[in-house]
């Protein structure tokens, strides 16, 4: 019997060599649409298409649960109420959005156009910033997984460290610099009330989770997701968990945000004036601790 065989040449796909050329220009995913690419690489390309990996659930009668902290310091009926209602959404969802929270909308408005303006700088301004050292105060990259990740996610990132130790100005870029320091500086504070709550609600002292040092930390993500030309092929954020105590998160009006809740993908609607928090896995674990520790006493 005779045995014909063909040889088939089949381009080897080095993953790992993609990596290393993206990264290498540092200009992150805003640098290819930059250069007009009309095909995602393939490295963004996600295993399965992302209509797919979504859930199809009609979760349009699902109401995320939005938190109204309008009168908490000076009426103790309605923080009464709002430590219940904390406590509800972050035993059910994880989440919540609050509104009446302190933060002007004109400081919200600005932080958005500030991280806008950052990445939308001409490349070879934004390369200085460009490191994947995470010592340093500021830092900008796309993917700080990129070369442990098993895809990469459609976007670029910047990462500054606020507190404890405040950064000095020179070491964050001028062009958003004003606005994240004040936009932060409000944050910090609204964290403090936050931790306040979350106390509360698990039948602990106010201070509680401030005295042992959950608010001493803060760092600042600002997260880019530029025009993507197969957008039905890739992801702006892979599903992932927030390993931290709490993150505290202002989201444009385009919307995307999504949610787990009881195994359903649910739409987080962009609400005016609100952010959305978001309850980390260390609060979670140490929430579990408390409460085993407040049952035995």
């Amino acid at each position: 019997m005779e045995v014909i065989k063909f040889n088939t040449y089949v381009a080897k796909y080095e993953r790992m060599a993609e990596l290393q050329a993206f990264d290498k220009t540092k200009a992150g995913v805003k640098g290819l649409v930059d250069a007009g690419i009309i095909k995602v690489p393939r490295m963004f390309v996600q295993p399965l298409k992302v209509e797919d990996s979504r859930s199809h659930n009609n979760n349009k009668f699902i109401k995320f649960p939005i938190i109204d902290l309008d009168g908490i310091m000076e009426d103790p009926i309605k923080r009464k109420n709002i430590v219940q209602e904390v406590g509800h959404a972050s035993e059910s969802w994880g989440f919540f959005q609050v509104i009446n929270h302190g933060i002007p909308s004109h400081v919200m408005d600005a932080m958005k156009d500030g991280v806008t303006r950052f990445f939308e700088q001409d490349t070879e301004v934004k390369r200085q910033w460009y490191t994947r050292d995470l010592t340093k105060e500021f830092t900008f990259n796309s993917n700080f997984d990129l070369f442990r990740a098993p895809v990469t996610n459609w976007r670029d990132t910047f990462r500054a460290t606020i507190a404890p130790i405040p950064p000095k100005p020179e070491q964050l870029p001028s062009v958003c610099r004003d606005i994240l320091l004040e936009y932060t500086n409000q944050v910090m504070t609204l964290g403090d009330t936050l931790f306040e709550l979350v106390s509360e609600a698990i039948g602990l002292e106010p201070n509680h989770l401030k005295d042992m040092g959950c608010a001493e930390g803060l760092l600042a993500i600002g997260q880019y997701y530029p025009a993507c030309p197969q957008p039905e092929l890739t992801l702006g954020t892979s599903k992932h968990a927030d390993n931290d105590f709490l993150t505290v998160l202002l989201q444009d009006n385009i919307g995307g945000l999504q949610v787990l809740h009881q195994n359903h993908w649910v739409d987080v609607p962009p609400t005016p004036g609100a952010l959305v928090v978001n309850i980390g896995d260390l609060l979670q674990a140490s929430s579990v601790t408390f409460s085993i520790s407040v049952s035995e006493t």
